[in-house]
């Protein structure tokens, strides 16, 4: 189930995984077993789905088509109308699959992999990227490259979208290169 079923068919109060954990909570010990437990149901559906998460207010180093306008929100990436949901997935999972593997624009240099690949079941997908390597992974990361990453997540008409550091307050540019990569890459078939 795409998230954005999720979230259309709860009301706004429940909208979300988190909220409805919290609302199940809450619920079930006043005696409201059988919603609580629905709600948590719902919550593993929506969850499962892997909706993409808002970056945290001013990160330096976090894009997100959840987060509000501003600083760190990304436009959805939109496929042509006419276009299936099914082909959409197809076009995005070759375009994330070209990516060169040895970066691009000195910026995942240390390659990449599907961490999570859920396209074709969920329309959800967590790609690992590895930057920062040599010298500046060793005096800035314990000589460990910088990992990123890049989540997708398919509704029905438009691709969600999340790219982040796991660690660190800047990323010197990286997720936007890859964003914009990615997004320069889909424009060329049509997005």
């Amino acid at each position: 189930t795409p998230p954005s079923l999720c979230l259309r068919r709860l009301p706004d109060r429940f909208s979300g995984a988190r909220s409805l954990r919290s609302r199940a909570a809450t619920m079930a010990p006043r005696g409201g077993l059988s919603l609580a437990a629905s709600l948590l149901a719902a919550a593993a559906l929506c969850h499962g789905a892997g909706a993409v998460d808002a970056c945290k207010d001013k990160a330096n180093n976090c894009y997100s088509s959840a987060s509000p306008k501003g600083r760190n929100y990304v436009a959805p990436w939109v496929w042509p109308a006419g276009t299936s949901r099914d082909d959409a997935i197809k076009t995005l999972r070759g375009v994330l699959e070209a990516y060169p593997k040895d970066g691009q624009d000195s910026v995942d240099q240390g390659g990449w992999n599907f961490a999570e690949d859920k396209l074709g079941s969920t329309g959800y997908a967590r790609i690992e990227y590895l930057s920062g390597i040599g010298n500046f992974a060793r005096f800035f990361n314990g000589g460990k490259p910088f990992v990123d990453d890049l989540e997708v997540s398919v509704d029905e008409s438009s691709v969600s979208v999340r790219s982040a550091s796991r660690v660190g307050d800047s990323d010197l540019g990286v997720n936007a290169k890859r964003l914009n990569y990615i997004a320069n890459a889909l424009s060329a078939k049509g997005w």
